[in-house]
């Protein structure tokens, strides 16, 4: 079939079965994120279908555009998660969306696009492969899985059990305890905090995908991740605990519980979810057998152009880093939303 055109107006329904449909698809790529980034961000969305002459989706890219003075002016598929980028049923689908990027691109001034791709690359764009998805293989029942880990992570689950800790799990009702700790450990590392107001948003456009665990040491939480699943997969996006309970093992409790969970519905897989090889978090979810997937983030930006370093080591913000671990967290947590919404 013959491209059409490329639309903006796409009926969500109609959209959301191309998704459902596609064997690259992730979650992050339904249309619900959409609703989700506009309300809790403020940004303007850019959903870009490709249709053939008869209307039918031939291939989908999700695009929100990010504009402030400290930041930058660019275009990303998707912010704040970790996956998103060109779905297409044809090589003519992805040129026209790609074409059709590249001139936002260029009418609304931005420096460069972002896709970031699980997997399949689009030949000829510049590529960093800078992060890995952690994907750990789920085994038929968690006795199964138990018998697969370790001495080490063996007695470090059992220790924070030994401890008293324990682990819940629900709905909205568990946002507030989750965001506490979340709240406090991102002040901790240094890093500006999303919004309560953008994980309310996510559990309310998916409630039956999504689920909250809390790891809590009699009343207190002291650990706490939100899961989203699609299809078999289940990811584990945001997760945190409070670094003055370490010692008792908080997150060892927490992704046990998770994988009891997943296995338990059916799932095959867990995602641990991006990491920077080498680095702690990497060497965590690798004691659990999960497995390095490289990332593709390609852009489309013009001829000699940097790729772009928004991250806590870029050496321009070391020093704010530093400070920002030093605040208050009722400040942190009253400026950080207003921060994060421009870093993706």
């Amino acid at each position: 079939m013959m491209l059409r055109s490329v639309s903006t107006d796409t009926d969500p329904g109609s959209w959301d079965a191309f998704v459902s449909g596609h064997p690259l698809a992730t979650g992050y790529h339904r249309y619900g994120w959409k609703e989700v980034i506009v309300e809790a961000f403020g940004h303007v969305p850019y959903f870009l279908s490709a249709c053939d002459e008869v209307g039918g989706i031939q291939g989908v890219l999700p695009l929100i555009h990010m504009k402030s003075v400290l930041f930058g002016n660019f275009l990303v598929s998707v912010p704040f998660v970790n996956y998103g980028g060109l779905l297409c049923n044809s090589t003519a689908a992805a040129e026209a969306l790609l074409a059709k990027a590249e001139r936002l691109r260029c009418e609304l001034g931005a420096d460069h696009v972002e896709l970031r791709h699980l997997g399949a690359q689009v030949p000829g764009l510049p590529t960093r492969q800078h992060k890995v998805t952690m994907l750990l293989t789920l085994a038929d029942d968690a006795e199964r899985q138990w018998q697969t880990f370790n001495c080490k992570l063996r007695n470090q689950i059992r220790k924070a059990q030994k401890c008293g800790l324990e682990c819940i799990s629900g709905g909205l009702e568990l946002l507030d305890e989750f965001y506490a700790v979340f709240a406090r450990n991102m002040r901790d590392l240094g890093t500006p905090v999303y919004s309560r107001d953008f994980f309310r948003r996510v559990l309310a456009a998916f409630p039956e995908e999504t689920r909250v665990f809390v790891v809590r040491s009699g009343a207190a939480a002291v650990g706490g991740g939100i899961a989203f699943w699609f299809r078999t997969t289940v990811e584990v996006p945001w997760a945190s605990s409070i670094s003055s309970y370490r010692t008792m093992c908080p997150n060892d409790l927490l992704y046990w519980e998770v994988i009891r969970f997943a296995i338990d519905r059916g799932f095959r897989t867990l995602d641990f979810g991006r990491s920077t090889p080498g680095e702690g978090t990497y060497h965590f979810k690798k004691q659990w057998g999960a497995e390095p997937v490289p990332l593709n983030w390609q852009y489309l930006f013009p001829d000699g152009t940097p790729f772009p370093e928004l991250n806590p080591k870029n050496p321009k913000f070391r020093l704010a880093v530093r400070l920002w671990k030093q605040l208050p967290l009722v400040l942190t947590n009253l400026i950080g939303p207003r921060l994060v919404r421009n870093i993706p």
